[in-house]
């Protein structure tokens, strides 16, 4: 089982112990493994009893669930408090912005077992009258159930492709003869995916049928299917799927069709045409031979989604697309400084060994103290330990950065002579996030103007599936960005993923370099990279217009000659 797992069972177990009101000194124990289970880098599946003894911070006990863990996929005091536990009410640990006491008040004090009975409560307030409460956290809470009900049924990204890529194995060795692809929206990649879309050549259909019914990986839906498509459910992910069972010689056909928007198809290009058409005409062999039979070159999956990418397939001006090798560091990252999970120094030397350049620390400022935002004395102290890794790792670099927020007026966190200290700046908005799009656009507007802010963080303040991000303008933002020089940043965390796709043409047109960041807290935050490699690759997005693709030489003159600017 894979560390991330483990330590989210760990968490559950402690948000669970805290929902029966167990002993608190219990209870931190479980934080505090979790704590440490998280700066472990090498797989824990692989290690015996003595070997996680012998970390510090995990004790006998801990270590003896990690192997049960391991054993089973559960420990025991875990499956005891889940069986105690109304399904609803541990459901209710997601809702964000309530904490296991407040979950445990609902669940005794209103009699609440569900997730739909607390919703009501809300439209009936009912909760408001509760002690501890008040009409602005069921709001709140009302919001949060109706945007989680909303998302049911659907995974980020990066959770769907694990799974398609799962599947799609089991589906090959139980059909090793069988040409299979994955299509849809998770060849497409999209940000949010609905379905699991495959296609699977056959002229044995009624074997393959069979062969599906008893993978219990898969669950049919027998009203929804027909003779060519198996529908679904994949049982693991939870995720509906659709199986379209074709002949070997349109195996290419569908295989587009199934990869590409409605926009996409349907467009008209020329004469009347579109590309549903030009696919539906004859059988072709490959996607690269329907777009040719089209006069056009191919377009990737990625940029079938009917904004300009037929025009420019047919002038053959598509842009060349960005590649994660292309990219030759790493910007907007945390350490223990504030809420990081790694040191300065490993994270430094973690991002040196994957191959990259150079490194960008920004931690939080002192206002987000939430996350351990640091203060000036903690600044520079910071930056003299940069000065001294700076000569230990050389010609790796460590550029000081800091993650700013954005305070309620628009302007940064510090004065001006600790924002000098810094190489660059990345403004954020992480407070009052209830904002009209008025408001919100003109807080962004006036970081976005202030001389010191070198790059734009997560523009919206998005969580996908947890939280909608606050409504900005986005133009005017993005205009803003290219008046003031300002890079905007594609934070990789496959739950942010903002800048959003659909804005990266937007901001190319205006000339605006954008950044692949991860906002990493963890050494393993880097792998998130590759997330926002493919939001830039839906945009349009080119090595070229990429800030992080230049060299360590190029992006410490850009740095120095911006501060020079502003004297």
């Amino acid at each position: 089982m894979e560390n991330k797992k483990i330590i989210k069972l760990f968490k559950l177990a402690a948000e669970l112990m805290e929902l029966h009101d167990e002993n608190p000194f219990k209870v931190r124990s479980y934080v505090n493994a979790v704590s440490t289970l998280e700066l472990i880098e090498e797989p824990l599946a692989a290690k015996d009893q003595a070997s996680l003894e012998s970390i510090a911070g995990v004790g006998k006990g801990i270590a003896a669930k990690i192997i049960e863990i391991n054993t089973t996929g559960s420990f025991t005091e875990l499956d005891q408090m889940l069986a105690a536990t109304p399904p609803g009410v541990v459901e209710m640990l997601q809702i964000k912005g309530i904490g296991p006491k407040k979950v445990r008040t609902i669940w005794k004090e209103l009699g609440t077992e569900t997730v739909e009975e607390l919703l009501e409560a809300c439209e009936q307030d009912k909760l408001s009258k509760v002690k501890g409460f008040g009409a602005k956290t069921q709001e709140n809470i009302k919001n949060a159930l109706l945007f989680t009900q909303q998302n049911r049924g659907k995974l980020l990204y990066a959770e769907a492709e694990s799974a398609a890529n799962e599947l799609l194995e089991r589906l090959q060795e139980a059909l090793p003869n069988a040409q299979l692809a994955i299509a849809g929206e998770v060849r497409r990649y999209l940000e949010i995916v609905e379905k699991f879309e495959f296609i699977l050549s056959t002229d044995k259909i009624t074997e393959v049928e069979t062969i599906l019914d008893g993978l219990e990986v898969l669950e049919q839906d027998t009203k929804k299917s027909g003779p060519h498509v198996w529908r679904g459910r994949h049982t693991v992910s939870g995720l509906a799927t659709e199986i379209r069972l074709v002949a070997p010689d349109c195996f290419a056909n569908e295989l587009f069709i199934r990869s590409s928007s409605e926009a996409h198809l349907t467009q008209v290009f020329a004469a009347g045409k579109c590309m549903l058409s030009v696919a539906r005409q004859e059988k072709h062999t490959s996607e690269e031979e329907i777009y040719a039979s089209a006069g056009m070159a191919y377009i990737a999956p990625e940029l079938r989604e009917g904004t300009n990418e037929l025009q420019l397939a047919m002038e053959n001006k598509l842009p060349k697309l960005l590649e994660l090798t292309d990219l030759k560091g790493i910007l907007h990252n945390h350490s223990t400084y504030s809420d990081g999970a790694h040191t300065l120094e490993q994270m430094a030397t973690y991002c040196r060994d994957m191959g990259y350049g150079y490194l960008g620390i920004s931690d939080h400022s002192k206002t987000a103290s939430y996350a351990g935002g640091l203060r000036e004395g903690d600044v520079l102290r910071q930056q003299k330990e940069i000065d001294e890794l700076n000569k230990k790792l050389a010609p790796f670099k460590i550029f000081k950065g800091i993650e700013s927020d954005i305070l309620g007026d628009g302007s940064l966190d510090y004065e001006e002579d600790m924002l000098k200290t810094f190489d660059f700046v990345v403004a954020s908005i992480h407070s009052n996030l209830n904002m009209s799009e008025e408001k919100a656009t003109a807080r962004l507007i006036t970081a976005i103007e202030n001389p010191y802010t070198t790059m734009l963080g997560h523009p919206t303040g998005r969580l996908l599936l947890r939280r909608e991000g606050y409504p900005i303008n986005h133009k005017a933002v993005i205009d803003a960005c290219a008046a003031n020089n300002v890079i905007i940043e594609i934070n990789s965390n496959p739950w942010r993923l903002d800048l959003d796709w659909r804005w990266v043409q937007y901001a190319l047109e205006k000339g605006v370099m954008l950044s692949i960041n991860p906002d990493a807290h963890h050494t393993s935050g880097y792998d998130d990279m590759k997330y926002g490699v493919l939001v830039g690759r839906k945009g349009g997005l080119t090595k070229e217009m990429t800030f992080n693709s230049r060299t360590m030489e190029e992006v410490a003159q850009y740095f120095r000659e911006r501060k020079e600017k502003i004297g």
